[in-house]
């Protein structure tokens, strides 16, 4: 496993109560990042922090949907501290259904999470990171943002249009040293996938060309490159692990 040093760096992962966001966590703490995890689940967050028992990781009950929310917590955290990672993480699928089915309510919920939620934590983190000449944001998008998934449009439409916001950032902050870049991944055995029918599940499979599920690890160890001073070229990018299904 390659190491990078993340020592005297401070990371924010949202939706880092579980799944692919505690896992980043966990790798960031292993190369010695202070971290904190940002989630709406309180009851996870304290379950999170006391099994990782690392006084390097910390919590904030955020909503990032919320951008009045955020910013509060941004402007807390950087009163005695600069953010240098952001990655935003959070995000739901939302019902497994046709378009023409989809209730106004879950569209809306997806879109506020998945798509407003890392708009308003890059609105928020981006002027701290400019302040410093420095910064990594890498945005969790979804192989579903390239291929689009049957009846998933909401999840669809909200990760192209990560997507899109990690390209036009990625251009706006290249001159600050601060790096924006999006991973797509495949399917991971995450409770996200809970979330989805059988069906739907097994279809998103039989999709991969390696016939299996993303290991966590996998996707951490491409996040941990990507927001690290290693990586000081590559921005406004798009870096595919999806197992051979996306080929651009």
């Amino acid at each position: 496993m390659n190491k990078f040093d993340f020592k005297n760096k401070l990371a924010i992962i949202t939706g880092g109560a579980q799944g692919f966001g505690l896992d980043i966590a966990k790798k960031f703490l292993s190369f010695g990042a202070k971290v904190r995890i940002w989630d709406i689940d309180e009851t996870e967050l304290k379950k999170a922090l006391k099994n990782e028992n690392n006084p390097n990781l910390n919590y904030d009950i955020v909503d990032v949907s919320s951008f009045d929310n955020v910013s509060k917590v941004v402007k807390d955290i950087t009163k005695n501290s600069k953010i240098d990672i952001l990655i935003n993480n959070a995000g739901i699928t939302g019902p497994t259904m046709e378009l023409w089915n989809y209730e106004i309510k879950d569209w809306n919920k997806v879109i506020d999470i998945n798509l407003h939620g890392t708009f308003n934590c890059c609105k928020s983190i981006a002027p701290e990171m400019i302040k410093n000449n420095y910064g990594r944001i890498v945005n969790i998008a979804s192989v579903a943002g390239k291929d689009g998934n049957a009846n998933a449009s909401a999840y669809s439409s909200a990760k192209a249009g990560v997507i899109g916001l990690t390209k036009s950032l990625g251009k706006e902050l290249a001159q600050y040293n601060i790096a924006v870049n999006a991973v797509t991944p495949a399917g991971a055995k995450t409770r996200i996938l809970d979330q989805m029918s059988k069906e739907h599940v097994q279809r998103m499979l039989s999709k991969v060309p390696r016939g299996r599920f993303l290991e966590l690890d996998e996707l951490s160890s491409l996040v941990s490159w990507l927001s690290s001073e290693e990586n000081s070229f590559s921005t406004a990018a798009v870096f595919d692990i999806s197992g051979g299904r996306s080929t651009y």
